[in-house]
């Protein structure tokens, strides 16, 4: 697959690029990605949800009513989880979410998703460009020559943080290293701009088995 570079003012340099198949021309593993996310989502869990059981909830012990005679069911404790604001019953508590994943499937997840993006056309490569100061309107203008108005990633080929924090403010945008990639950041943007110079780092990390 080749693409044109662009500048950023999202103009044809005349330069073409050919993509390489081992990254972006493979057939999309669905199965791989599903996991990938799956397994990233349940990493950002915190898994601190508690709920009180009847033997922490404060309050008397004391048996409310008379075993029989009452017509009614017995009852031991206001702390039973059948009264209001009684213990709860099977409630949540603290655990880990996260699950171990094979690092050649996730190397297969983020191949596949980096492959379906090229094949729906959503990749941008765009020569590098460096800002002397952080500046969110200028970065913006940028996305706009490249016609990249919706959810963006933007993959530099090492941390720039005039670029990342002119991006930070933009609620579509994200900036990310090469080595910052994952499934989920791929899946969940309509473009990839690609800066040039992160190409090669690019391949050679993701391509490597």
């Amino acid at each position: 697959m080749e693409l044109s570079v662009l500048n950023i003012k999202g103009e044809d340099t005349g330069r073409k690029v050919t993509l390489s198949d081992a990254v972006f021309g493979l057939e999309p593993n669905a199965h791989a990605m599903y996991l990938d996310v799956k397994q990233y989502l349940a990493n950002q869990r915190q898994g601190t949800h508690k709920s009180k059981e009847r033997n922490e909830v404060a309050g008397s012990t004391k048996k409310i009513k008379k075993q029989k005679g009452t017509g009614g069911a017995r009852a031991g404790s206001l702390k039973s989880p059948v009264f209001v604001g009684g213990g709860r019953v099977f409630g949540p508590k603290p655990r880990n979410y996260s699950f171990k994943l094979n690092k050649k499937l996730k190397s297969v997840a983020r191949l596949s998703a980096l492959s379906l993006l090229a094949r729906d056309n959503k990749v941008a490569l765009v020569e590098s460009f460096t800002l002397d100061a952080p500046k969110t309107k200028e970065f913006k203008n940028i996305l706009t020559n490249l016609q990249a108005n919706g959810k963006t990633l933007m993959v530099l080929p090492e941390g720039n943080s005039n670029i990342v924090l002119s991006g930070r403010n933009l609620p579509k945008v994200k900036v990310a290293t090469v080595n910052d990639l994952n499934t989920y950041d791929l899946l969940n943007t309509d473009k990839l701009v690609l800066v040039e110079e992160s190409l090669n780092v690019f391949e050679n990390l993701l391509s490597a088995k």
